[in-house]
């Protein structure tokens, strides 16, 4: 067995030096000096694109997240567990997907609408999800002797599905990668080296992107730790379009990106944005493409123990958020140690398929709303055209769309050929009127057909009190500014989180009908380790609030903060900022609800 060991280690030695010979000389072109058109020709499809599917899949599937009594694990496993990686290696005996028919990942992908598939071909713990000819730390070492990548890559294209890869610069597994683990024991005595892993990995990308045809993006990974440079990102960058100069790159090649939020601050490099489990408050606007990455439930990779799942509502509205804001919206499916994707997710993907089998104009070639909110949901739009996705069916059958354009016709995308009836709205606009019930629960898209470029106007607060004068303030009605964000947390609960500094603000701007003295209740979570002091300024007045932590971030309560005497009726605006900066965050804020006092 040792001699054996030695011959497969020598061998993939010369592998690796013949894959890579040539790729320590530097790249000629300097990719990142491109042309504004020439980066617009480049990125069309991805823009119009919009949806597409993430695969986490890899021999962390084995255990499906269970691991000596505790749960919740998932690709991160390696890590998480620090087992030592010899016994990591065993999981890979383990993993046969015999069940793994691309055909049908490729068809599940297309019928829910999604025009590229994004597939980890290595993830942190350095498994090659293909057959490398660089280590035997890939599906080689598997009772599964084919080649999965391959056969999705063929199956993708057939299907018309751009096929893409997820490649983790950051590997646990590598002796090379410069924070070696001390669980490592696989690892020699002698430190790691940078410089060698580089080259390796810019072998094993280039067996990928020389052996499965036109790839669509690399969706790099792992960059955060220090070992990974920006001048190492500029050459990685420019390495993989040298092999595939119409390539599509993420920005986690390099060191730009701020957190979950995704987005680049600084020296940055690559060609999109990659918000994490979260959708922006706001667009970035034209020329800055962004794509929102998002699980179903709460881990990427395979965990048997985890049924949160979002519902398919919820995740057709979060494909038309993005959308709405000018991004795509990357929807993960974690695929069993078997190669099958879990039931709940087909289920969903199937709805989500057929609403797009309908609406699908509504979103492929679209670009941002022009309205910063809309009361009753979202907008998406195309040359003289307006597409009005509805959440909030109007219970007077009316809906108030705040443009000035003559609008030639109005019509559900469901039902092009029957018209919908329009007058003029009080105070500007249009009001179209609509059927007495939604043609579809999660999102009826109305289309405006109108003459020239949108024509914004602005219109009374749509934010009224109720017939017994309360007003509730929820987080998805808010304008966020700074740094805040507006996310899910579970289910169809959005909230209010990751305000960290005094720049940041929340507003909302509603209409007072019945003006006195109120009670200001606030539903919110806060971790013990967080919190600090925010304002709350409404009506010319302001109270300054000590958060009180909750039991964690997850764990809401509604709390009086205090009284506001507001004397005047018409519009007014309530609006939250930290006093000083904070550390985790302020809190997560579901709601305000401003309550007539007794």
């Amino acid at each position: 067995m040792r001699r054996q060991r030695v011959i497969s280690i020598f061998v993939s030695t010369i592998a690796m030096l013949t894959m890579v010979a040539g790729t320590l000389s530097a790249v000629e072109k300097d990719y990142t000096k491109e042309t504004p058109e020439e980066r617009t020709a480049r990125m069309a499809w991805f823009q119009d694109a919009r949806f597409g599917m993430f695969i986490h899949w890899g021999v962390y599937s084995v255990p499906a997240g269970e691991w000596k009594g505790k749960k919740d694990y998932g690709e991160w496993f390696l890590e998480e567990t620090k087992m030592p990686v010899s016994e990591y290696e065993k999981f890979a005996q383990q993993f046969d997907p015999v069940k793994f028919n691309a055909k049908e990942w490729a068809r599940t992908a297309k019928n829910a609408g999604m025009k590229y598939v994004v597939i980890t071909s290595k993830h942190h713990d350095g498994f090659g999800m293909y057959r490398s000819g660089l280590t035997d730390w890939c599906i080689a070492r598997t009772p599964f002797q084919r080649d999965p990548l391959k056969e999705l890559a063929a199956a993708c294209k057939e299907e018309g599905i751009v096929f893409c890869f997820y490649h983790s610069i950051m590997d646990w597994h590598h002796p090379d990668w410069g924070t070696r683990r001390a669980w490592n024991d696989k690892a020699p005595a002698t430190p790691p080296n940078m410089d060698r892993y580089t080259e390796y990995m810019k072998g094993q990308l280039k067996e990928l992107l020389t052996g499965y045809g036109p790839i669509g993006i690399l969706w790099f990974d792992g960059e955060w730790e220090d070992p990974w440079t920006h001048d190492r990102g500029v050459d990685l960058y420019n390495y993989v379009r040298s092999l595939q100069p119409g390539i599509i790159v993420n920005n986690r090649v390099g060191k730009g990106r701020a957190g979950m939020g995704g987005m680049d601050k600084g020296q940055g490099v690559g060609d999109y944005g990659t918000p994490e489990q979260e959708i922006p408050a706001n667009g970035f606007g034209p020329g800055v493409y962004w794509e929102s990455c998002m699980t179903m439930n709460g881990h990427w990779g395979y965990n048997k123990n985890d049924q949160n799942w979002k519902s398919a509502g919820t995740l057709i509205q979060s494909l038309i958020d993005c959308a709405s804001k000018g991004g795509n919206y990357l929807l993960n499916v974690g695929p069993t140690s078997e190669g099958l994707i879990p039931g709940p997710s087909v289920e969903r993907l199937a709805e989500m398929g057929a609403w797009m089998k309908v609406n699908s104009e509504a979103i492929y070639g679209t670009t941002a709303s022009p309205f910063k909110k809309l009361a009753f949901g979202k907008c998406t739009q195309k040359p003289g055209r307006l597409y009005l996705h509805v959440f909030e069916w109007p219970k007077d059958g009316k809906l108030l769309v705040p443009v000035s354009n003559k609008v030639k016709k109005a019509f559900l995308l469901a039902k092009p050929v029957e018209s919908l009836a329009l007058a003029g709205g009080e105070g500007g606009g249009v009001i179209v009127s609509v059927p007495a019930a939604a043609s579809d629960p999660n999102a009826t898209v109305i289309v405006l057909e109108i003459d020239g470029a949108p024509a914004v106007v602005a219109t009374a607060p749509t934010l009224k009190q109720a017939a017994d004068g309360t007003l509730s303030l929820k987080a998805a009605e808010a304008e966020i500014t700074g740094g805040a964000k507006l996310e899910t947390k579970s289910g169809n609960e959005q909230n209010i989180g990751f305000w960290t500094s005094p720049d940041d603000s929340v507003q909302w701007a509603a209409q007072l009908t019945k003006p006195g003295t109120f009670d200001v209740e606030v539903n919110y979570a806060c971790d013990p380790k967080s919190g600090g002091k925010y304002t709350l300024n409404a009506g010319g007045q302001k109270l300054t609030v000590t958060i009180a932590p909750t039991q964690s971030w997850g764990d809401f309560v509604t709390s009086k903060v205090g009284q506001l005497k507001l004397e005047k009726a018409g519009a007014i605006t309530l609006e939250i900022k930290p006093v000083e900066k904070v550390g985790e965050g302020l809190m997560n804020l579901r709601a305000v609800v401003l309550k007539p006092a007794p």
